[in-house]
């Protein structure tokens, strides 16, 4: 099968840091499915992943971890799933990702397809919405109030891949209000598209421009990219009991100051539960399998940005480029391996 791989971690402008390979089609066990992957999307974590993970040698690291196909076997565990579905999910950061023409993935953190949505559309979805979705109801819990505070979150990063679906999915209880942070006008106009109510402007302070909004202390900050950054801000404009959350690697951070307010701080990683096997891991096919059902109500919207053009490395390349400038608004997908 063709696939996309490296063998070591080089800066994505040496043509050896991703390239085009030959590979065997992997076999379906226990709870896997086997899966004729159509599209795939990039997120940070293949760039982290490239640049700090090297295979054995001789071997082949495969990036990927967001895709959308069909099932073509499945193993002999597998109860949800039979060959033919269409399937979309983010899959496991211990396993090979998905960027080859087969893949296996679990099917307890895999999710039937929206029906509306071609390829390109349901394979920019699943990291981002389950990582989302966990912060704002696993980890923030943003349906329990904090009481005496704004019912509002501040999402740090509004306008990338993560923050293009928590903002849609912060909208949902219909109490919060949304108030999302960007730097250019065009990743403030496509926030404001997906539901934020207020956009400010991260490159500046955020603070003062929370206090001049004039609604109070937000109960929930969801902090995305440059937490070290914009930590003390969080501090200073957090209320009291709040909730903090991050996704991001800063390289250090001491939430001392959150103990006056006795803010609590959560850390999310979307791969924990198929990483440590947990009990419930099934929770990711569920949410999953929710968001197919929102996004074919009309209620959610895939937040693909640019498709670049079939899957091989040239345009994997391109893909992580992007990326590692840090200017990307939605999310960049790869459909398909080209004649």
């Amino acid at each position: 099968m063709r696939a996309v791989g490296y063998q070591k971690s080089l800066p994505v402008t040496d043509e050896n840091a991703l390239v085009d390979i030959e590979l065997p089609v992997p076999e379906a066990k226990g709870h896997d499915l086997l899966v004729e992957v159509k599209a795939v999307s990039v997120n940070p974590v293949d760039t982290k992943v490239r640049m700090r993970a090297e295979p054995a040698p001789g071997q082949w690291k495969i990036l990927g971890w967001d895709a959308a196909g069909v099932v073509k076997a499945v193993g002999p565990d597998v109860k949800r799933f039979q060959p033919g579905d269409e399937v979309y999910y983010a899959g496991a950061v211990t396993r090979q990702g998905c960027n080859s023409e087969f893949h296996l993935v679990d099917e307890r953190i895999a999710g039937h397809k929206p029906r509306s949505l071609n390829w390109a559309e349901a394979a920019a979805m699943p990291l981002t919405t389950v990582t989302a979705w966990e912060m704002l109801f696993d980890r923030l819990d943003i349906t329990r109030l904090v009481p005496g505070a704004a019912q509002a979150i501040l999402i740090i990063g509004a306008g990338g891949g993560v923050g293009s679906m928590a903002v849609q999915l912060a909208r949902r209880p219909g109490n919060i209000t949304v108030i999302g942070t960007a730097s250019r006008p065009e990743t403030f106009e496509w926030a404001r598209s997906l539901g934020a109510h207020y956009m400010i402007d991260h490159r500046q302070k955020l603070a003062p421009q929370i206090e001049a909004l004039g609604i109070g202390a937000p109960g929930y900050v969801f902090s995305i990219t440059q937490t070290d950054r914009h930590f003390p801000d969080v501090v200073q404009l957090i209320a009291p009991q709040g909730r903090f959350g991050l996704i991001d690697d800063p390289p250090s951070l001491d939430i001392m100051p959150f103990k006056a307010k006795s803010v609590s701080a959560h850390w999310e990683l979307m791969f924990t539960r198929s990483t440590f096997q947990t009990a419930d891991m099934i929770r990711q096919a569920e949410i999953l399998e929710e968001v197919s059902s929102l996004v074919d109500a009309g209620v959610l919207r895939t937040t693909l940005n640019e498709v670049l053009g079939p899957i091989n490395a040239a345009n994997l390349r391109k893909a992580h480029a992007l990326l590692e400038s840090g200017t990307v608004k939605g999310k960049i997908v790869l459909e398909g391996f080209g004649s």
